[in-house]
């Protein structure tokens, strides 16, 4: 699992990239965002979006999977941890569609972190979170807020 010590304010991580297909979006949006636009491509074509195109929640949840692939490419997990608690996210915005065919690259950006007064042992890590399209045009971003112990040694005692 990742710990506080891992995180270093202003640096950015690449955590890799996604191909959405046809049939992964619509997959996933039948059974969680069934939206004519996101479940059926002829639909799709004649609304708003002209296409297509996936779910912002689609987009979110591969941000989460990669995420942790990353954080277990880190450190294994620890106490049933692998990317730390976290108490909630602010700012969340789908930018613009992600259409079949779209790779998305995804980031996290440490933007500030402190130990916590409260629970000895623990910190509080902030981050940027993106994901840019092969275009490079951003088309997924939010503010994270997790908690984190500051060594193995918080979530072993």
């Amino acid at each position: 699992m990742s710990h506080f010590t891992h995180f270093c304010e202003g640096e950015t991580v690449d955590l890799g990239a996604h191909t959405f297909t046809a049939d992964e979006i619509i997959s996933f949006a039948r059974r969680y965002d069934p939206q004519p636009f996101h479940v059926d491509a002829e639909a799709a074509k004649n609304s708003f979006l002209g296409g297509l195109c996936a779910s912002g929640w689609h987009t979110s949840a591969i941000w989460m999977r990669l995420m942790t692939a990353h954080a277990a490419s880190v450190s294994p997990p620890i106490g049933g941890l692998l990317t730390g608690l976290s108490p909630g996210f602010d700012k969340l915005r789908w930018l613009k569609p992600v259409f079949a065919g779209d790779t998305i690259r995804y980031t996290t950006t440490c933007t500030g972190k402190r130990k916590l007064n409260s629970r000895p042992g623990w910190g509080i890590v902030h981050s940027d979170n993106e994901g840019r399209n092969q275009h490079d045009a951003p088309v997924f971003s939010f503010k994270a807020t997790v908690l984190l112990p500051i060594s193995q040694e918080t979530v072993s005692a």
